[in-house]
């Protein structure tokens, strides 16, 4: 099954957080049930600490695109949507990578159900586009290029990967995401994968998220920072 993923930022506006304590409360209630109860499955993260211009990432993982849409205008109709903007927001597919071959050992993802697993604290996400030179190359070039790629990914086990097809369905080619048990972790594998020969090959990568698993709920307190006023 080619599931869909939709990654759906959150940004909410300044002036939400001047709202009395009992309003924010209120919407930040509803907005957490609109998640629960959205008909797909929603995985949320905080970006307090990472991003200075979204507060909160959801991950939406569907069987087709009627119900994302279902499930977005389930969010649309709370109150804190309407005091937010989404600033960023892509849609991609699941599907196996053809340059695999006897790196199997690398799809995990594809073993498994679509989304995250949930054992790790961290998410880093980013869309990402290749040049044209790269499609240029024969198959089997690009296969061998890869597997170098393949082979600096294996060397970092605790970093799983989720790789989203977007050709054709939005702005980028592939929306990347990756679990990580602290963001350093996958720093190191970032480094090591810009020696590779597939990175020259990269156009852009940017921006580059990365969320605090959390439920929801709690990600909506650190937005206004509930719970981590000190007393007058």
């Amino acid at each position: 099954m080619n599931e869909l993923f939709r990654y759906l930022t959150l940004a909410v506006s300044p002036d939400w957080r001047r709202r009395g304590d009992l309003e924010r409360r209120r919407d930040k209630r509803e907005f957490a049930d609109a998640v629960a109860s959205c008909g797909v499955a929603a995985h949320a993260y905080s970006l307090v600490g990472t991003r200075a211009d979204a507060d909160v990432l959801l991950w939406l993982v569907a069987d087709d695109a009627a119900d994302l849409r279902t499930a977005e205008g389930r969010l649309a109709a709370t109150a804190l949507w309407a005091w937010s903007t989404r600033p960023y927001a892509y849609l991609a597919a699941r599907r196996k990578s053809k340059y695999l071959g006897e790196h199997e050992t690398a799809a995990t993802e594809h073993r498994a159900p679509a989304g995250p697993l949930g054992d790790k604290p961290y998410l880093v996400v980013y869309p990402m586009t290749k040049k044209r030179a790269w499609y240029a190359l024969p198959v089997a070039e690009r296969t061998r290029i890869m597997a170098g790629h393949f082979a600096v990914g294996h060397r970092y086990p605790e970093v799983r990967i989720h790789t989203g097809y977007s050709f054709g369905i939005d702005d980028q080619e592939f929306v990347v995401a990756f679990e990580a048990p602290d963001p350093r972790d996958f720093l190191a594998l970032v480094a090591d994968l810009r020696e590779t020969e597939s990175s020259a090959y990269t156009e852009r990568e940017t921006p580059i998220f990365v969320g605090a698993a959390m439920p929801i709920a709690e990600a909506l307190d650190l937005v206004d920072g509930a719970g981590s006023r000190v007393p007058a």
